[in-house]
């Protein structure tokens, strides 16, 4: 599955978009729910959740209490406190701390119609969580420093004397562990690991996604391996015509160009589940995902939803072939760092 043809695309927002006329699991009536607070653990960007949650409790009338820290840091809260947990939810950066409780068997099934409303293969294979908004890893450059021509069609050959002092990475950032999980998918785990150990002897290390963008954008390095959607905060700020750099998408199936996806999940110890599952459907109605592209430039995962951001066209991306639960809890991603000398 991972990337579809334009005609799948479309065919599926066809679909999708008649289907949405039909059923709004999020619209039932908030009496017909437990009212309680809800309990949010929230990975994913401030911003991002705030404008969901806000129109959501403006929707339902549910109120949503949102716990922040890292997606990982929470995923490791949930599965030590267990059945004591608070969380009715969880909302992650990334897939593989949502994967992460799916392993450990604390995730609910999502019904049949909330899985219905994004494009299919970016959730779980056992429906347990699922993607909620998408995201295109890419190489940003500076046009000073270097022409788009003399980019690599690959990010592999980034990792080289070629390219010593010229690429800025962030080992701790959770779409590169999912980078390198993939490379190790389509290349075998020497190619992952020789991959790293490249980037460690010639790249240059940041903390993290911001900082490697606005080194490039002032000219401090070339170029950068980031998120697509950090060139376009930086683009806001200063508006796209003034940016000294630019994106440079990877060649056709090249894990430089792996789409990456924000999850949610419901928790099986979750006091108010009922309305635990409306904020999941909630998430991807056209309600929902218009909330949050409105405020950061990930890509919508339901169709016919339009990003306010001149983002390249999701079907057009040409992504390697590995979906978010090919990734699965990436890791081996943290050993295989640590093999390389960069955890």
């Amino acid at each position: 599955m991972t990337h579809l043809t334009r005609r799948h695309f479309l065919r599926n927002s066809l679909v999708l978009g008649s289907g949405a006329l039909i059923a709004a699991p999020w619209l039932r009536s908030a009496r017909a729910a437990d009212t309680r607070t809800l309990v949010l653990y929230n990975g994913q960007h401030s911003r991002t959740t705030q404008a969901l949650v806000d129109a959501f409790q403006q929707a339902t009338g549910i109120e949503v209490q949102i716990r922040k820290g890292s997606s990982t840091q929470l995923a490791n809260q949930i599965i030590e406190e267990g059945s004591r947990s608070p969380a009715d939810l969880f909302f992650a950066e990334e897939s593989p701390p949502v994967a992460a409780l799916d392993d450990h068997h604390l995730l609910a099934p999502l019904p049949q119609d909330t899985l219905d409303q994004i494009i299919p293969g970016y959730g779980s294979r056992d429906g347990t969580w699922t993607g909620v908004t998408a995201r295109s890893r890419v190489t940003v450059y500076n046009r000073n420093l270097v022409q788009a021509a003399e980019l690599p069609a690959s990010i592999l050959d980034m990792a080289t004397e070629a390219w010593k002092d010229k690429v800025g990475f962030v080992p701790t950032s959770g779409a590169f562990q999912q980078q390198i999980i993939a490379i190790k998918l389509l290349n075998g785990r020497d190619a992952a690991l020789g991959w790293l150990k490249g980037l460690k002897k010639y790249g240059r290390i940041y903390n993290g996604n911001m900082a490697a963008m606005r080194a490039v954008e002032r000219g401090e390095i070339p170029t950068a391996l980031v998120n697509n959607y950090y060139w376009f905060i930086v683009a806001k700020e200063v508006g796209a015509e003034n940016m000294q750099s630019a994106i440079h998408y990877a060649g056709p199936g090249d894990p430089g160009g792996l789409i990456t996806v924000s999850a949610t999940g419901v928790l099986k110890t979750a006091a108010n589940p009922q309305a635990a599952q409306q904020l999941v459907a909630f998430m991807v109605s056209p309600a929902g995902q218009q909330a949050m592209v409105d405020t950061v430039a990930e890509y919508p995962l339901r169709p016919g939803i339009q990003s306010p951001f001149d983002l390249k066209p999701f079907d057009t991306l040409n992504p390697p072939a590995i979906s978010p639960a090919e990734l699965g809890d990436a890791a081996d991603a943290l050993v295989l760092r640590r093999e390389a000398g960069l955890a």
